[in-house]
C-alpha cells in the first residue's frame, strides 16, 4: 500500500508540474506571437546563426553565444537569405545585417520558432525551481513556487525573447543548485555538474562571472556551519575546481579557439583598439594580459571590454530625469516598481517564517540569500541602469526563499493556507490583467503600467515591442497621415511591420546608422513617440529632448503602454534643426559648401540654443576656411553644451574643445 501511495504521489506531481509548465509554455507562445521584435532580437539571432554556419564570433561578441546558438538551431534547416557583410564596425554591423536577415526572410517565419527555442530556457528554469524548491522544503513548497513564477508578469516578457536575461536567471540557478548538491553530499560526480552548470553560465551572459564570489561566500558558509578547517579547504578546492571545468565549458563554445574570426580576419574595430577606448584603464590592462596569455577567447574578452566601454555608454532613465551614470537606488526602485505585490507581500511573510522554522534551515537559506545579496550589490554599483531584467537572476532564489516560507507558516497554523491561496490568485490575476503588455508592469503600489514611466523607462516599459500594436492602431483607425519616433528605428523599423509613418529622429537614426529622414519645423496629423524617447533617454531630458513638449500634452491614445499618440499640428523645431544640421555636416563633408552653409543656418535659426546645431554650424564654417566664424559658432555651442545639462553633454563638450584647438593649432602653423 504504501508503494501504491508513493506512485500515485509522484504522478500527481508529475502531472502538476507538468501542467503549470504547460500553462507558462502557452503563455510565452502568445507573447511571442503578438509582441514585435525588440531591440537586440534580430543581430543575435543573426549571430547565432552566423557561429553556427560559419564559426565567425565576429558579428556580436558583446554577448556571449549560448542563447544565440540555441536561437539559431530551428533555422538550420531553412533555405535562408543570408546578407554580405559589409565591413561596418560592430555593433552597426550585426544590427544593420541581423535586421536584414530577420526581415528579409520573412520576419516571423525565422523570429518565432527561435523565440520558441529560447523559451527553452524559462521552461528548465521553471522545472528547475520546482525540483529545487521540492528538495529544500517539500513537494508543496515546490508546487507553491513554480505557481507563482509561471504568473510573474517580468519573466513572461522576457521569457519568449531571444535575449539573455531569462537564460541567465535559469543557469544561475543551476549552477548554485549543482554547488549546493555537491556540498551536501561531495561526489566527483556533482563536483563536475557544478562546473559544467558554471560553464553554461558563463556562456550565457558576462555576469556569470559573479557566480564566484558567490561560491566563496557559500564556501565560507559551510566552514562556518561545519567548524572545521578541513571542510573550508574543501570548499574552497571545490570553487576552484568548478572554476576550471567552467574554463573548458566555455571555451568549447568558441571552439577551443582563440581567434573570433577563422582565416585570420579580425574583430571591427581589433581589440587593441577597443581596449584603448576603456575608461577603466586598470581593467583594460587586465584584459589586455588576458589577451595576451590567450586565456579566454578573443571574442569573450571583446565582450567583457565591451560592458565598460566609453563609445557605447547608455544614458538611464530614473525618477524622471535622465542621468549619463548610474544610481545606486535605481536596482532598488526597480525591484520595489517592477514586482507584483503579492511577491513582495509574500517576501515579507518569509521574515516572520525565519521565526517559525526556516531558521532550522542554515544551509538552505545561506545558499538562497548569498546569489541575491551578491547579486544586488554589484548592480547597485553598475552604469547599467537600462532595465529591471538585468535583476531576473535574484527572482529563482526570492521565489524559492519564499516557497520555503510558506511551508514554515503552514506547519504553525494551516489557516495561512487561506492568505497564501488569495496572494497566489492575486499573482495569476495581475499577470491575466496586464498581458499581452508584461514589459510594462508595474505594481498598483506606483500606480500599476500607466504611471510606470513617471519613475522608470528603457526595458522597464518600452523596448520597441509594440509594433504589431501600432499596425492594428493605424489600421483599425484608417489612419495614413502618420510620423513616428520609434525607440529602436534602425535596428527594426516599422515598415517591416506594414507601418509607412514618416520618420522623426533618434540619435540612432540620425547620427549612428543616418536614415533618410525629412521634417518640417511643424507637423500635423498623428504622432506617435516611444516611451524611452518621450522622456529623453536618447537625446536628453528638457531642453535637449525634440519632444519634451509632448510630455505636457494628454495623448489621444497609448499603446501597450510604451507608445504615445497625440493628434493635431505640433512645433518640433529642435527635431527639424537636428535633421537640417546633420545634413549641413554631410554636405560639408562632401565639399559642397554654400547648400551646407544654407542648411546649417536654417538649423540655427531654429534652434539656436542647442549646442550641436551650433557646432554643426561651426563644422560648416570652418570647412569653408572661415576660422573666427566657426570659432565662434564652437564658442556659443561650448557655453550651451555648459549650461544645459552638462552632465549629458560633457563628452560632446569635450570633442568641441578638441575642435577649436585644432583650428587654432591651424592658424599657428600658417
Amino acid at each position: 500500500m504504501p508503494v501504491v501511495s508513493s506512485r500515485l504521489s509522484w504522478w500527481m506531481r508529475l502531472i502538476g508540474v507538468g501542467g503549470l509548465l504547460c500553462v507558462l509554455a502557452l503563455q510565452l507562445m502568445h507573447v511571442g506571437r503578438v509582441t514585435s521584435a525588440t531591440w537586440d532580437e534580430a543581430h543575435h539571432l543573426f549571430d547565432g546563426y552566423t557561429i553556427l554556419k560559419l564559426h565567425d564570433y565576429t558579428l556580436n561578441p558583446e554577448v556571449p553565444p549560448l542563447v544565440k546558438l540555441t536561437a539559431a538551431v530551428p533555422l538550420l534547416h531553412m533555405d535562408l537569405d543570408v546578407p554580405v557583410n559589409r565591413g561596418k564596425a560592430v555593433p552597426e554591423e550585426a544590427f544593420l545585417d541581423g535586421r536584414r536577415f530577420v526581415f528579409g526572410n520573412g520576419g516571423d517565419r525565422v523570429l518565432f520558432p527561435a523565440r520558441m527555442a529560447c523559451m527553452f530556457f524559462m521552461l528548465v528554469l521553471g522545472l528547475l525551481v520546482s525540483v529545487v524548491a521540492g528538495e529544500m522544503f517539500g513537494v508543496g513548497a515546490g508546487f507553491f513556487a513554480l505557481a507563482l513564477l509561471v504568473f510573474d508578469p517580468n519573466f513572461l516578457a522576457h521569457g519568449a525573447l531571444v535575449t539573455t536575461d531569462v537564460g541567465s536567471a535559469c543557469c544561475f540557478l543551476a549552477a548554485v543548485y549543482t554547488f549546493y548538491r555537491y556540498c551536501r553530499k561531495p561526489s566527483w560526480g556533482r563536483l563536475v555538474m557544478a562546473g559544467i552548470a558554471g560553464g553554461l553560465l558563463l556562456a550565457v551572459k558576462f555576469t556569470g562571472i559573479f557566480l564566484f564570489p558567490m561560491l566563496v561566500l557559500a564556501a565560507l558558509l559551510e566552514w562556518r556551519l561545519a567548524r572545521d578547517a578541513r571542510i573550508l579547504w574543501q570548499r574552497l578546492g571545490a570553487v576552484v575546481a568548478v572554476g576550471v571545468i567552467a574554463w573548458i565549458v566555455l571555451w568549447s563554445f568558441y571552439g577551443f579557439r582563440y581567434r573570433a574570426a577563422p582565416a585570420g580576419r579580425e574583430l571591427n574595430p581589433t581589440l587593441g583598439v577597443y581596449l584603448a577606448k576603456m575608461y577603466d584603464q586598470r581593467a583594460a590592462r587586465v584584459l589586455g594580459m588576458v589577451a595576451e596569455h590567450r586565456l579566454l577567447p578573443e571574442a569573450y574578452v571583446w565582450g567583457l571590454e565591451n560592458t565598460k566601454n566609453t563609445e557605447f555608454e547608455d544614458n538611464s532613465y530614473f525618477w524622471g530625469r535622465v542621468y549619463r551614470h548610474g544610481n545606486w537606488e535605481y536596482f532598488p526602485v526597480a525591484f520595489l516598481v517592477k514586482s507584483t505585490l503579492p511577491f513582495l507581500f509574500l517576501l515579507c511573510l518569509s521574515g516572520l517564517a525565519w521565526r517559525w522554522g526556516l531558521a532550522g534551515k542554515p544551509r538552505e537559506i545561506g545558499f538562497l540569500l548569498i546569489p541575491v545579496v551578491v547579486y544586488f550589490a554589484i548592480s547597485m554599483s553598475s552604469d547599467m541602469d537600462i532595465g529591471m531584467r538585468h535583476l531576473l537572476p535574484v527572482y529563482p532564489f526570492l521565489y524559492l526563499l519564499i516557497a520555503g516560507g510558506a511551508v514554515a507558516l503552514l506547519a504553525r497554523d494551516r489557516r495561512w493556507a487561506v492568505a497564501l491561496g488569495v496572494l497566489l490568485c492575486w499573482q495569476m490575476v495581475t499577470s491575466y490583467r496586464v498581458a499581452p503588455a508584461y514589459m510594462a508592469y508595474g505594481n498598483e503600489a506606483w500606480g500599476g503600467p500607466s504611471q510606470v514611466h513617471r519613475y522608470l523607462s528603457d526595458a522597464n516599459t518600452d523596448w520597441a515591442q509594440q509594433l504589431k500594436g501600432v499596425k492594428t492602431y493605424l489600421d483599425e483607425g484608417h489612419i495614413s497621415n502618420c510620423w513616428f519616433v520609434y525607440f529602436a528605428d534602425g535596428a527594426i523599423e516599422p515598415p517591416d511591420y506594414g507601418i509607412h509613418c514618416k520618420r522623426l529622429p533618434t540619435t540612432v537614426s540620425l547620427w549612428w546608422l543616418d536614415l533618410p529622414m525629412q521634417v518640417p519645423p511643424v507637423i500635423d496629423g498623428t504622432v506617435l513617440i516611444s516611451d524611452s524617447d518621450l522622456e529623453g533617454i536618447e537625446f536628453g531630458d528638457g531642453a535637449l529632448n525634440p519632444y519634451d513638449s509632448f510630455r505636457a500634452l494628454k495623448p489621444t491614445a497609448v499603446i501597450q503602454q510604451g507608445v504615445y499618440v497625440y493628434t493635431g499640428r505640433f512645433p518640433v523645431p529642435l527635431a527639424a534643426a537636428l535633421v537640417e544640421a546633420h545634413e549641413a555636416q554631410k554636405l560639408a563633408g562632401d565639399g559642397m559648401l554654400e547648400a551646407a552653409s544654407e542648411k546649417a543656418s536654417d538649423a540655427a535659426r531654429l534652434a539656436p540654443g542647442s549646442a550641436r546645431v551650433q557646432a554643426a554650424l561651426g563644422d560648416v564654417l570652418a570647412a569653408g576656411g572661415k576660422r573666427r566664424d566657426a570659432l565662434t559658432h564652437y564658442s556659443t555651442a561650448l557655453q550651451a553644451a555648459r549650461t544645459v545639462r552638462p552632465d549629458l553633454q560633457e563628452g560632446f563638450a569635450a570633442s568641441l574643445k578638441e575642435r577649436m584647438e585644432r583650428l587654432n593649432a591651424q592658424a599657428a602653423k600658417k
